[in-house]
């Protein structure tokens, strides 16, 4: 079986066709973030003062993690701070949320209601980092590996993780 690729913005044309379980490849322009930044980038979309950083949720993608010389890993979707937040950041725009663990049933109705997806991303740091072409501080530079991070991502692979209200949890 063939991943599917996604090229970001993603569309609700390009959610319409995946299916829990689909491999896909994601290029283009990514978010991250893990739970010390994202309550903040909440507050911002609230305060509707995103534009300060340049940052574009619609069609976005958000992968749960940190970035540092280490490399990338996905983090725990499910802690409250990620989790809490995925609504919200569904509704202003962001159309894939990567990362790992099984979220709550109102996390997936939330994400049927926003047309948004789960992707689960393999713990493959090495492999991940080579699929980085560039990266840099979008916000809160002051977190850290833990800012908000825009990467430019090649084929970033994932699995259909929930999709339409559907879950493989």
């Amino acid at each position: 079986m063939s991943a599917i690729e996604l090229k970001t913005p993603i569309t609700d044309e390009d959610i319409d066709k995946l299916r829990v379980g689909d491999a896909v490849e994601i290029s283009g322009t990514i978010y991250v973030g893990r739970d010390a930044v994202l309550p903040q980038i909440v507050k911002l979309i609230e305060e509707d003062s995103l534009d300060q950083y340049d940052i574009d949720l619609e069609g976005g993608v958000i992968f749960h993690s940190a970035v540092s010389v280490a490399g990338l890993g996905p983090t725990s979707s499910n802690k409250e701070e990620i989790e809490g937040n995925i609504p919200r950041l569904s509704k202003a725009g962001v159309k894939l949320h990567l990362g790992k663990g099984a979220l709550k049933p109102e996390t997936v109705d939330a994400l049927k209601q926003y047309n948004s997806v789960f992707v689960v991303i393999p713990p493959l740091s090495a492999y991940l980092t080579n699929k980085t072409l560039k990266r840099e501080v979008a916000a809160f530079e002051n977190e850290g590996m833990e800012a908000f991070w825009r990467l430019e991502v090649d084929r970033f692979p994932g699995i259909v993780a929930i999709v339409h209200g559907e879950t493989i949890f």
